[in-house]
C-alpha cells in the first residue's frame, strides 16, 4: 500500500489553528505544546502529530485491532482510498448516533461534523489478511462488529512478532478496499508539509442508520450509506 487515507476531525486541528495565523505557525505551536502531552513511543518521536498522535492518546473503545482493555499501544488506521476512508468516518459517526441517547431516537435530526483526510506513505514488514493463507479467514477479519479474531491476531502480532509494524486488511465498510492498521510508528512516513498538502474538507452528515460524506472542496462530490 503506497499510501492511506485517514480521516480527524477538523475541531481537532482547529483547536490550536485558532491561535495562529498559519498552517507552518500552527505546526510550530504544536512542538512547543509536545512537553504538556502524554509521553510518546520512541519510534513516533519525530513524526508530525497526524501520524504521531494515535499512539499517544489510547481510546477507551476497542477497535478492529485494538481491544481497549488490553494496555497495549495505540494504532493508526488509514485506508488505500479516499472513499473507504470516508466510509471508515461514516460508520464511526453512525454509532456514535446510535450509542448516544436522544441522538439515536426516530425522528432526531442528523449530526453534522466536519473532517479533514490526508495521506501518508506506509512502509515496512506487514501482514497481509488479503492474501493466502490469511484470506481463508476474511469473514473473520472483517465481520462488521465482532472483533474477537482480529484482536487475538493483533495482541499475538505485538507481544510475539514485534518485527511486524503493521497489518493490510479489507475495509469491512468498503468490502474490495485495502486498509491498514499501523503498530509501530516507524512504518509511517511524511512530512508535516506533505500531510498538509493533502488535505481535503468532508462534511458528516449520520443519523443512527445513515450518513453521507459532502466534499467542502468539490462541489457535487459526495458518498452516501446505510448502516
Amino acid at each position: 500500500m503506497p499510501r492511506a487515507w485517514r480521516g480527524v476531525e477538523t475541531q481537532y486541528l482547529a483547536a490550536s489553528l485558532a491561535l495562529v495565523d498559519t498552517a507552518d505557525e500552527q505546526a510550530l505551536l504544536e512542538e512547543l505544546l509536545e512537553g504538556s502531552k502524554p509521553a510518546l513511543p520512541p519510534e513516533a518521536a519525530g513524526k508530525p502529530y497526524l501520524l504521531a498522535t494515535p499512539f499517544r492518546y489510547l481510546p477507551a473503545h476497542d477497535s478492529r485491532f485494538r481491544r481497549a482493555a488490553s494496555g497495549l499501544g495505540g494504532v493508526w488506521y488509514g485506508a488505500a482510498t479516499l472513499a473507504a476512508a470516508c466510509a471508515e468516518v461514516a460508520w464511526w459517526r453512525m454509532r456514535f448516533v446510535a450509542d448516544s441517547a436522544g441522538l439515536s431516537e426516530a425522528g432526531a435530526r442528523a449530526v453534522t461534523s466536519e473532517h479533514t483526510f490526508f495521506h501518508a506513505r506506509i512502509r515496512g514488514r506487514a501482514i497481509d489478511l488479503t492474501s493466502p493463507p490469511w484470506v481463508a479467514c476474511a469473514a473473520q477479519w472483517t465481520h462488521p462488529s465482532d472483533y474477537t479474531h482480529t484482536h487475538a491476531l493483533a495482541e499475538a502480532v505485538r507481544t510475539r512478532h514485534a518485527e511486524i509494524d503493521w497489518i493490510r486488511y479489507e475495509s469491512a465498510r468498503s468490502p474490495g478496499t485495502a486498509c491498514a492498521a499501523v503498530f509501530n510508528p516507524a512504518a509511517l512516513h511524511g512530512t508535516g508539509q506533505a500531510l498538509r498538502a493533502s488535505y481535503q474538507r468532508w462534511l458528516c452528515k449520520a443519523t443512527r442508520s445513515t450518513a453521507s460524506m459532502i466534499s467542502l472542496d468539490e462541489r457535487g462530490r459526495a458518498f452516501e450509506w446505510a448502516g
